[in-house]
């Protein structure tokens, strides 16, 4: 089984550098188990927040239907009251974990605008 590429999560904070005020990055390498580094594919999430948790469900809906919802707004039918999709994967995480999810996101994101912007300027 290979090991999974490092991956760069928020890094823990001991006692002496939360009064140092300082935060250290540290790699972490995540081995897979199972078929754990197996991608799975979601077009959909959603977040539930509970006491002391956040619950992150990842699903996917059909991309057809997906592309024929505008199709039948525009046109002025009527929109389903619900739409069925499949339960991909549901991560539970703590608050702390959700910030740093959110952190690396909001990294990711800004890059890609930055490399689209730059893509279009040449």
């Amino acid at each position: 089984m290979a090991d999974a590429p490092k991956k760069e999560g928020t890094p823990p904070m001991t006692s002496a550098d939360t009064t140092a005020g300082v935060r250290q990055r540290m790699s972490v390498r995540l081995a897979p188990v199972n078929d754990s580094d197996q991608p799975v594919v979601a077009n959909y999430a959603t977040v539930n927040v509970a006491p002391g948790m956040a619950f992150v469900d990842f699903g996917f809906i059909e991309p057809a239907l997906l592309a024929a919802l505008p199709r039948v707004a525009k046109q002025g039918g009527k929109l389903p009251q619900s739409v069925n999709g499949k339960l991909a994967v549901r991560v539970a995480m703590g608050y702390d974990g959700l910030a740093g999810l959110h952190q690396q996101l909001g990294r990711v994101l800004s890059e890609l605008r930055a490399a689209a912007a730059s893509k279009l300027k040449k």
